[in-house]
């Protein structure tokens, strides 16, 4: 083996090694970033979750109110008080329903799905196969 081929072999070792640390460091990091987008996306859930569950108490408040209206407008049949009732128990139900659908729209699979990790590792590959189309 001569010096030139020695030098050769030392260059590629090298390059295959400068290579594996990259290749390295750039997987650390997509995962690095899927695991902050994955958390971010929880804590979005659990936000979420918890308009569920208001919807839900103020959802039980509205009927009870509008149980109170009914029954208070059968037993006075007409007197304001039960309309006042029947008026404040409507408000909270619509209340209710927009911190419901809110809720529903924020857990979809769509929205907790790590999409910022997904492009980049579009990206990446285009990058390692030589692909110059857009991302």
């Amino acid at each position: 083996m001569s010096v030139s081929d020695h030098s050769r072999t030392e260059s590629t070792g090298s390059l295959l090694s400068d290579a594996m640390t990259h290749v390295s460091s750039l997987v650390r990091g997509e995962v690095d970033l899927a695991r902050a987008e994955i958390d971010q996306n929880l804590r979005r859930a659990g936000t979420a979750i918890g308009l569920l569950v208001a919807a839900v108490v103020i959802s039980l408040t509205a009927l009870n109110v509008l149980a109170a209206a009914v029954v208070s407008g059968l037993a006075e049949a007409g007197i304001p008080a039960g309309w006042a009732a029947l008026i404040v128990g409507a408000g909270l139900g619509i209340v209710a329903a927009i911190m419901a659908s809110k809720g529903t729209k924020d857990l979809s699979l769509s929205s907790l799905a790590p999409t910022r990790t997904a492009k980049n590792l579009k990206r990446d590959a285009h990058a390692v196969t030589g692909d110059r189309n857009d991302v």
